[in-house]
C-alpha cells in the first residue's frame, strides 16, 4: 500500500540580502504523522513555517499539500483555505472576545453568507450562525473549554489561552496544522496535558502535525520523526529515537 504524503518540501531557500536564513530545506510528512522540528535558537525553524504559511515567499524551492497543491505563490489566506494552519510561539488571541467567539470566528472559512444576508438578517444567515454556534462549542468541548465559552479568553490561565489558539486553528479544518512551540511557559503537568492534546487532535480529526519544540520530553513523547535543522541547513533527519542519537545533533543542540 502507497503511502500518502501529505506535505513534500524540496529544495527550500530563502535569502535576506545576503543571508541564507534557510539553505535547501527539505521534507516529507506522512498523512497523519505526528512530527517533529528542532534546532537551537536561530536556525530557521520559525522561518520555515513562515514560508509554509505565506508569510515569506521563497527564494527558490517547491512546497506541495497533499501531492496535489502547489503552495507557491499562494498567500496567507489562500493557503489556510487549501489547507495549513498554525499556531505561534507567542499565544495571538482575540483577547477582547469571548473564548466562543474566537473559535466562531475561525469558522467563517466553512460557513459564508452575503453582506446583505447579514445586514437584513435573512434565513441563511440565521441558519448558518446557529450551525457556527453548534460547532464552535462542539469544538471547545473535545478541548473541555466549553465551560469557559462566554469568558473573554484575556482570562484564561495560560495553558488553557494555548489550547483555545489549537481549537481556533483547528476551526478552519486544516489538512496540516504546524504548532511553534505550543509547550513554551508551561508547567510539567500543562505540557503533559498538551501531549494528550496533541494526539487527540492527530487521532480525532485526523490530522497531520508539524510542530517546533524546544521541551524535549514532550519531542521524544510525541514526534516519530523529526528534523534537526542548524544554522538553516537540515543537520539530521529521520525517526526521533536514532536522530536523537546522533553525535552531531548531540553536539549541536542537547550540548556535549
Amino acid at each position: 500500500m502507497k503511502e500518502n504524503i501529505m506535505l513534500s518540501v524540496k529544495n527550500l531557500s530563502i535569502q535576506f540580502g545576503g543571508l541564507h536564513a534557510v539553505e535547501n530545506f527539505n521534507l516529507s510528512i506522512r498523512e497523519n504523522e505526528l512530527y517533529g522540528l528542532i534546532g537551537p535558537n536561530g536556525a530557521g525553524k520559525t522561518t520555515i513555517f513562515n514560508l509554509l504559511t505565506g508569510v515569506y515567499k521563497p527564494t527558490s524551492g517547491t512546497i506541495m499539500l497533499n501531492g496535489v497543491n502547489k503552495i507557491n505563490g499562494k498567500n496567507t489566506i489562500e493557503i489556510n483555505k487549501m489547507g495549513i494552519a498554525r499556531t505561534f510561539q507567542n499565544i495571538r488571541l482575540f483577547h477582547k472576545l469571548t473564548v466562543h467567539d474566537n473559535v466562531k470566528i475561525a469558522l467563517q472559512n466553512k460557513y459564508r453568507y452575503s453582506t446583505i444576508s447579514g445586514i437584513l438578517r435573512l434565513p441563511r444567515y440565521h441558519r448558518y450562525e446557529a450551525l457556527m454556534d453548534e460547532e464552535a462549542m462542539a469544538l471547545l468541548k473535545v478541548f473541555n473549554l466549553e465551560n469557559d465559552a462566554m469568558m473573554k479568553s484575556a482570562n484564561l490561565p495560560y495553558g488553557k489561552q494555548r489550547k483555545l489558539e489549537i481549537a481556533r486553528a483547528i476551526a478552519t479544518n486544516p489538512k496540516v496544522l504546524l504548532l511553534d512551540e505550543p509547550a513554551a511557559g508551561m508547567n510539567e503537568n500543562e505540557t503533559k496535558e498538551l501531549m494528550n492534546t496533541i494526539r487527540l487532535i492527530r487521532d480525532k480529526f485526523n490530522m497531520t502535525v508539524l510542530l517546533i519544540e524546544h521541551d524535549m520530553k514532550l519531542v521524544k513523547g510525541i514526534c516519530e520523526e523529526l528534523t534537526v535543522l542548524n544554522f538553516g541547513k537540515v543537520l539530521a533527519q529521520g525517526e526521533t529515537n536514532e536522530v536523537l542519537k546522533n553525535k552531531e545533533v548531540i553536539k549541536a543542540y542537547l550540548g556535549e
